[in-house]
C-alpha cells in the first residue's frame, strides 16, 4: 500500500474514533445567538398565542416535536401558551442541514492536513479514490428563530435566533437547547450577537422516553466570535 494511503487511512480512523468518543459523556453546546427586544418586562398577562404557518401544520408530528421544545423553553421564562387570550403572538421556525465529509474541508478542525496547504490535485485524488472517504463525521447545522408580536399592535417586541454547527447532533436535545439559548436573558437580553454555551450531561440510565436524552446545566454567555460559517 502506498505511504500516502497508509497515512490518510490512519488519519481517517483517528478522526472517526474522536468523533465516536464524543458521542457519549459530557459535552458543551455552543449556540450563536442574536436577540433584539423592546420589552421592559414579561408581557402581562404572561401568555402567548402560537401561530404556525400552513407549511408547518402540514408537517404534522414531525413539527410537533419542535413545537413541544419551543413551548418548554417559553415556559422556562414564564410564558404560558393560551391560543384564545395570549397577550403576544409567537412564531417559530427551524432550519436543518449538514455538510457530508466536512472533516475533509481545508478549514475543518477535524482535518489533520488542513493547515499544511495540500494542493487540489492531491485532495481530488484522495477524496475520489479511497473507499473509506465517507467514514468521517458530517458537520450538522441547526437553527431556530422566535418572534413575539404584540397582539394589539402587531408590532414585533422580541426577535431572537440561535444556531449550532458541530459533528454531533441529537435533534430533540439540540432544538431544546437552541430555544433555551435564544431566550437567554428574556425579556431584556443583550442586544445583538453573542455566544451561549450549555453543558449537557450523559444520558440517565433509566430515563422516560418522553424526556430529552440529556440534562443541561445553566448556560454561560460570551461575546460572539466572528467565524466563517457554511451557507
Amino acid at each position: 500500500m502506498p505511504q500516502w494511503r497508509r497515512i490518510a487511512g490512519m488519519a481517517a480512523l483517528a478522526c472517526a474514533s474522536l468523533w465516536l468518543a464524543g458521542c457519549a459523556g459530557v459535552r458543551t453546546i455552543d449556540s450563536d445567538v442574536q436577540s433584539y427586544s423592546t420589552l421592559q418586562q414579561i408581557p402581562a398577562p404572561p401568555t402567548y398565542r402560537l401561530q404556525l404557518l400552513p407549511s408547518q401544520v402540514a408537517m404534522g408530528p414531525q413539527f410537533d416535536t419542535v413545537v413541544q421544545q419551543a413551548q418548554a423553553s417559553l415556559a422556562g421564562v414564564g410564558l404560558r401558551r393560551d391560543d384564545s387570550q395570549g397577550s403576544v403572538i409567537a412564531q417559530i421556525d427551524v432550519q436543518a442541514r449538514y455538510i457530508p465529509d466536512s472533516w475533509l474541508l481545508p478549514d475543518s478542525p477535524y482535518n489533520p492536513y488542513g493547515g499544511l496547504g495540500w494542493g487540489p490535485g492531491w485532495g481530488w485524488g484522495w477524496r475520489g479514490g479511497i473507499a473509506w472517504r465517507d467514514t468521517g463525521p458530517s458537520l450538522h447545522y441547526r437553527a431556530v428563530q422566535l418572534t413575539l408580536r404584540d397582539v394589539q399592535t402587531q408590532q414585533v417586541v422580541y426577535e431572537t435566533s440561535a444556531r449550532y454547527e458541530d459533528v454531533w447532533v441529537d435533534d430533540q436535545v439540540i432544538y431544546r437547547i437552541l430555544f433555551d439559548s435564544a431566550l437567554n436573558g428574556f425579556p431584556k437580553p443583550p442586544q445583538g450577537p453573542r455566544r451561549v454555551s450549555t453543558t449537557v450531561g450523559a444520558p440517565a440510565a433509566a430515563q422516560p422516553a418522553s424526556t430529552p436524552a440529556a440534562t443541561a446545566a445553566p448556560a454561560t454567555v460570551s461575546p460572539a466570535t466572528p467565524a466563517a460559517k457554511p451557507q
